[in-house]
């Protein structure tokens, strides 16, 4: 059997296939189940943040494991697998290690560094051993994990590139200023009660915030984590629990609003959040250019009764002007200007215009072959033909009203209001978002969510002490890699000493038959010797053989093991089962 990882994440899908492709707690665990239930998995697990989603399992066909946990990504997600398969990836054996070691350490985290990943990686293995889904592969491999992860932490100075994804949003509402300055004495309103929600909480509360209210839809999860709040050490913070009905009039006396909550729909409106800032400001807010990308908000315009909107004059085509004889004085057009499109032709009088269509044509004129032309199905280059008689056509008539063409002038630079100021700032931490997209759009509010979080954090500057975690990870895959190897070979070990046992038994039954008078010191004393003897026997080539079989190619020494001794392979199966199902059953049911 072999480690396989299929998923994707931040860094392989947009926001928005991220977003569709969540799941919730009960599809997680359907997932799991029927991916253990499938023919080519053992073992399986699903690590599910706001930022990825990943199924781990032991199987023993790679193409086949490929393709089921694959197709099951997509069934459980609700994203067609042809639309999914484009942003998934895949990983094996020590690759597979590799990369689950480097999302523990934060290296992969859409903020380098961040811890919270380890609370993660510790759900995702409890809710597989509570589902007795996690076997020997992923028990040993998540607690390794979570070990690889608290070393790099503790070891380098990570935590100093890395932050939460809490403190980061929070630092991208601040706009650069520091959290702790922008922070005091506002009123926050936290919604939802889960860990991303707590540590929003908590974090608010240390940034020194007056008052947080929680918002929750059990009423004594969100009471829980206000008395959680309220009595706190390191905070003098005021802390209540409202239901989530009255989220509408706690965001009109809000300054910040956080939402992480495993709801399917939106949680917030953008007619909410503009409710709330007018009811802060007392005028309604506007709609502005999306401060993200300089976009311009678009209202729809209503036309004037009577009028009709006027149709746009396409431009001549690209050649205008471009090859030797052309008939147009390009020499007379001021510097400054493009040659191409209706400042090229301007002052030309009607038959220079006219002389020139002759000249785009080779030697007919447009105007004659429009007529030509007629009524009737024509061809792609008989419509551009006569869309260019057209336009001719269209500015001889300017130059017969107005004496000359006009010059088409650079358009004047267009002045932008600036933004004003937010009166409420909102943080969506939730996948799929809890908070309506349209609100980057309404003035006075601003709003960071994850998709605004993974543009920011592209740019994020790289810690010094990122290599070193590398180099950690690294090891811990090597380390990790012979202590499987060694463990493979086990099971055979186990067998050979049983195997000994029995024969030691055996042969002392039979000296009893042989020596019947023989007291029970004496028979004592013989069964130990011989069990000695068979014990220093076997001692080195045992050890011997644990230490080449956890180097690279020493999956051999098993079987040359079970062939010389001719051990049978039932005994070492079923030393096997047993204790993957002591570790099924419990034994290593505490996560590191």
């Amino acid at each position: 059997m072999s480690l396989l990882v299929v998923g994707l994440s931040h860094r392989s899908a947009p926001v928005s296939v991220l977003e569709r492709a969540s799941l919730s707690v009960d599809a997680q665990v359907k997932l799991v189940q029927d991916t253990v239930a499938a023919e080519p998995a053992a073992e399986a697990a699903v690590l599910a943040t706001c930022n990825r989603i990943e199924l781990y399992a032991d199987v023993d066909k790679f193409h086949a494991g490929v393709s089921e946990l694959s197709t099951l990504l997509a069934q459980h997600s609700g994203v067609g697998l042809e639309e999914l398969t484009p942003y998934l990836y895949v990983h094996y054996e020590d690759r597979a290690v590799h990369h689950l070691f480097s999302v523990a350490c934060g290296l992969d985290s859409m903020v380098v560094g961040e811890g919270q990943i380890l609370g993660q990686i510790k759900d995702s293995l409890a809710r597989a051993q509570e589902l007795h889904t996690a076997g020997r592969l992923l028990n040993d491999l998540f607690q390794q994990a979570l070990r690889v992860g608290k070393r790099a932490h503790s070891e380098t100075g990570i935590d100093r590139a890395g932050q939460s994804l809490v403190t980061f949003g929070l630092e991208q509402l601040a706009a650069g200023g520091a959290v702790t300055d922008w922070a005091h004495g506002k009123k926050a309103l936290v919604i939802g009660a889960g860990s991303m929600s707590s540590l929003a909480a908590a974090t608010l509360a240390r940034a020194g915030v007056a008052e947080i209210v929680i918002a929750n839809r059990t009423q004594e999860r969100a009471e829980r984590l206000a008395q959680i709040l309220t009595e706190g050490d390191d905070t003098a913070v005021r802390a209540r629990a409202v239901a989530m009905s009255a989220v509408p009039d706690e965001l009109t006396r809000a300054d910040i609003a956080v939402s992480c909550t495993g709801a399917t729909g939106l949680v917030l409106t953008a007619e909410t959040i503009a409710a709330a800032v007018e009811g802060r400001t007392g005028a309604p807010a506007a709609q502005v250019a999306d401060h993200r990308t300089g976009g311009e908000a678009r209202p729809t315009a209503v036309k004037p009764a009577g009028k009709t909107e006027a149709r746009e004059t396409p431009l001549p085509p690209a050649t205008v002007g471009a090859e030797d004889g052309c008939p147009l004085d390009l020499a007379a057009v001021e510097p400054g200007f493009s040659l191409l499109g209706e400042s090229a032709v301007a002052g030309i009088d009607a038959a220079t215009l006219e002389q020139h269509g002759t000249w785009v044509d080779g030697g007919t004129s447009l105007l004659e072959r429009r007529r030509k032309l007629g009524g009737g199905t024509v061809d792609r280059r008989e419509r551009t033909v006569e869309a260019d008689a057209e336009l001719i056509g269209a500015l001889a008539a300017t130059v017969a009203t107005a004496g000359r063409i006009p010059e088409l002038r650079k358009p004047e630079p267009v002045v932008v209001a600036p933004r004003p100021e937010p009166v409420l700032f909102v943080l969506d931490l939730a996948m799929p978002r809890d908070v309506d997209a349209a609100v980057h759009r309404l003035a006075g509010a601003r709003l960071v969510d994850i998709e605004s979080l993974a543009e920011a954090s592209a740019d994020a500057p790289m810690a010094a002490d990122v290599d070193q975690v590398r180099r950690i990870v690294a090891d811990e895959v090597a380390d990790f890699a012979a202590a499987q190897r060694a463990a493979h070979i086990t099971p055979t070990v186990v067998a050979l000493r049983t195997m000994a046992a029995d024969v030691v038994a055996s042969e002392i039954a039979r000296l009893e038959g042989r020596l019947p008078g023989l007291d029970d010191k004496h028979r004592a004393e013989i069964t130990q010797t011989v069990r000695r003897v068979v014990d220093k026997l076997l001692h080195a080539p045992t050890v011997r053989v644990k230490q080449l079989a956890a180097e690279p190619g020493g999956a051999g020494y098993a079987d040359a093991l079970r062939t010389l001794f001719d051990l049978d392979p039932e005994t070492v199966a079923s030393v096997s089962q047993a204790d993957d199902d002591s570790q099924k059953n419990g034994r290593n049911r505490g996560p590191a």
